[in-house]
């Protein structure tokens, strides 16, 4: 089995819908929200909204052109077909308000012959926790769980309803619709309407994609990953690290978690990844979501948040869900929101420090800007020199993170950088005299003169491929003998079969056992920094390979299979094949 899924969505929830056109995920209203469909976590009894056609049916996938809209073409002996799938997306006409309602709209396109298709409409709401109570009520289908009576579901359609909700044949004569929304429509949805959503929801994606910058080189990977990072940031800046729950590292295995938050780390890096190719609203948003979580009223520092800014992300088992691959626990909510990771400060005040430069702002934007990087840089003083969980955010013992330490160095310099900016002399000298203080102590503790490289922890003799990052914030040069021999060292430890282990230590679930896909983009870059373009390139081209086949990727891969594992689509993995890609764009 595989991930051969591609992704809708409307920067309010989003969708996943298979390469046989099965929605197998959806959580409405939002990304966080309870599932309607989640088949992926349990084929039996997570529900589904399927299509079923006759065996010898031909299924192809693709995306419209510079969009996010999904189009499955069916053609058989009988006849010709295709579905678009997507969410309505745009600009309200006359205002800067954007229109994004919990829907999802399927649009059947006759094409040719008379094609014949059931569908299996079987909603599970609330994460089929209880029993889906679903009947015909008027111009729709209602559905709702006897555990949950306020949140509903409706279904509209030009075909009759009882005979969709039997899951009769169907032969196509004509365009057919139908539209799933969260919310009972006041307005007649029919063919007109549906039509009107599918145009005005094309042009936004269209012009959403010409505003990007353009690239001689991968420019449609590029393309898509932006896109499919475009769909993960939230209508209030916050950005998901990935839009499932559960799916596992290793098929069978327990290392699944729900990643439908915000890690500061992971938006931050996807965030620069968006100005860096023309969408500097992106940072605005994300900005204004930063200031609203954890500056102000709130003392303590959080690494992660819900993506409408909660700061308990209480951590629960669905034990009725049998798991994507039987892999069990399936988990919502996620106990990291506990954790000290000193790295994340790097990864946003480097964000910070990219926005002030790139991005013009007003006034008061300059200066309630200024107030959170100074609160940042206090924390970063109090807390660069204490253990922490690192970016793997071990669950066992906190330890010295080389990692962390590169980071809170970063986190230092960039404030200083802004304070030079601002003119503000005195912070500018302190921070950098910490950012020294805090490069001699890596230095110092961090390299291992036996291994001939820097190591995950200062305690240990374990390799870490976070460690290469070191370069690319402006920690070491490329061509410093120690950053080269570290290339070497990991190189020889943590690559296998052309994709990377994130580290070789054991830790809280043993030793990792599938690769991690944003590790082998550092990798590929350290190669290229260190003039070996093509071996570069051709680790490269090898992890292209793996895309699934709309050029979408998820957290981890097979080292045996090159099956796609791990939540997906990753932010992480997304943001470091542009990045990457970019390299041999210049």
């Amino acid at each position: 089995m595989n991930l051969n899924y591609g992704l809708i969505g409307n920067s309010c929830t989003a969708a996943l819908i298979s390469d046989r056109g099965d929605i197998d995920w959806l959580c409405m209203p939002y990304f966080d929200s309870p599932s309607i469909f989640a088949s992926l976590l349990d084929k039996e009894k997570g529900g589904k909204f399927g299509i079923r056609v006759g065996a010898d049916y031909v299924i192809t996938q693709q995306y419209i052109p510079h969009t996010n809209l999904l189009r499955t073409h069916f053609t058989g002996k009988e006849g010709e077909f295709e579905i678009t799938d997507f969410m309505p997306y745009y600009t309200v006409q006359g205002t800067n308000e954007c229109y994004r309602p919990s829907e999802v709209y399927r649009y059947f396109h006759f094409v040719k012959g008379s094609p014949k298709f059931c569908v299996d409409y079987n909603p599970k709401p609330d994460y089929a926790r209880g029993k889906c109570i679903i009947r015909i009520e008027g111009n729709h289908i209602e559905s709702r769980s006897d555990t949950n009576d306020k949140d509903r579901q409706y279904l509209y359609s030009s075909l009759p309803l009882v005979e969709v909700l039997n899951g009769e044949s169907f032969t196509l004569q004509k365009d057919e619709f139908f539209m799933l929304s969260y919310n009972e429509k006041i307005d007649d949805v029919d063919m007109d309407k549906e039509k009107l959503e599918y145009c005005r929801t094309l042009v936004f994606w269209l012009n959403w994609s010409e505003a990007t910058r353009k690239f001689p080189a991968y420019n449609e990977v590029i393309e898509r990953s932006l896109l499919t990072l475009k769909m993960m940031q939230f209508y209030n800046g916050a950005v998901l690290a990935s839009i499932t729950t559960s799916l596992p590292e290793v098929p069978g295995g327990v290392r699944n978690w729900d990643y439908r938050f915000c890690w500061l780390r992971d938006a931050s890096m996807t965030i620069e990844t968006l100005v860096k190719c023309g969408h500097a609203k992106a940072a605005r948003r994300f900005v204004k979501f930063v200031e609203s979580t954890f500056i102000g009223n709130h003392s303590r520092f959080q690494i992660v948040y819900g993506i409408h800014g909660e700061r308990q992300l209480t951590e629960k088992t669905l034990d009725h869900l049998s798991g994507y691959a039987g892999s069990r626990p399936v988990r919502i909510g996620n106990k990291a929101y506990l954790q000290k990771q000193n790295d994340s400060f790097g990864y946003l005040m480097n964000m910070i420090y990219q926005y002030y430069t790139l991005v013009p702002g007003s006034t008061e934007d300059l200066e309630n800007m200024w107030d959170m990087v100074k609160s940042i840089e206090e924390m970063v003083m109090k807390n660069w020199c204490k253990p922490d969980r690192g970016i793997w955010e071990l669950r066992g013992k906190s330890a010295h993170f080389l990692s962390s330490k590169v980071m809170c160095w970063v986190a230092l310099d960039r404030g200083a950088k802004i304070a030079k900016h601002l003119g503000k002399g005195s912070y500018e000298r302190q921070w950098n005299l910490e950012a020294d203080a805090v490069k001699s102590d890596v230095f110092l503790h961090g390299w291992n003169e036996e291994l001939h490289a820097f190591t995950q922890t200062y305690d240990n003799n374990y390799l870490d491929s976070s460690v290469l990052l070191m370069e690319p914030y402006g920690f070491i040069s490329a061509d410093d003998p120690k950053y080269r021999s570290t290339v070497e060292v990991i190189e020889k430890c943590l690559l296998k079969n052309g994709l990377m282990y994130r580290y070789n230590s054991p830790d809280d679930f043993g030793c990792p056992k599938s690769a991690f896909v944003i590790c082998t983009f550092w990798l590929i870059r350290a190669f290229f920094m260190t003039g070996q373009r093509e071996k570069a390139r051709n680790l490269f081209e090898n992890i292209l390979r793996h895309t699934n086949h709309l050029g979408i990727l998820s957290e981890d891969i097979s080292f045996e299979t090159g099956e796609l594992l791990g939540n997906f689509p990753q932010a992480y993995s997304h943001l470091a094949l542009i990045n990457t890609a970019m390299l041999f764009s210049d």
